[in-house]
């Protein structure tokens, strides 16, 4: 019997990059979006995963700091306060990095960055029919 797929942990940052690749099978996208999801100390990933439809070109601050309080209660309701934010920014176009994704990156980045929440966080793209990691995980996460 195969085991439910959140009860199979995340050990590298390339089983993460796996794991988004079969979550958003076909990584094909008509609008865009930002998909989250949480990794224990464990490595197991909760068995939710929320996607965020219609996100704008360039991420707006208040919708950064919604980000961030919902990070905060996940962690506190079901990670006894630490955790790993896995995220993947989904659009329509091709895989290659463009100058939005860049934004997302600076902005994330900005907001999440130099203890600004608890634990860490990652960011993939999704897009043209590929899974490509934007911000790997610290190696940390994986040497638990």
């Amino acid at each position: 019997m195969t085991p439910a797929l959140a009860d199979v942990p995340i050990s590298s940052a390339d089983e993460l990059t796996n794991r988004w690749i079969v979550l958003l099978n076909p990584p094909v996208f008509g609008v865009r979006s930002l998909w989250l999801s949480w990794l224990g100390s464990d490595g197991r990933m909760l068995p939710i995963v929320i996607p965020i439809d219609d996100i704008p070109l360039v991420p707006e601050p208040a919708m950064l700091m919604g980000l961030r309080q919902m990070h905060d209660t996940v962690l506190e309701e079901h990670l006894d306060g630490n955790g790993h934010l896995a995220m993947s920014l989904c659009r329509p176009g091709g895989p290659r990095v463009r100058g939005d994704d860049e934004l997302w990156i600076d902005a994330l980045r900005s907001m999440l960055d130099d203890g600004q929440i608890d634990g860490s966080w990652s960011l993939h793209l999704g897009a043209g029919g590929e899974v490509t990691a934007l911000v790997e995980a610290p190696s940390w996460v994986w040497s638990r």
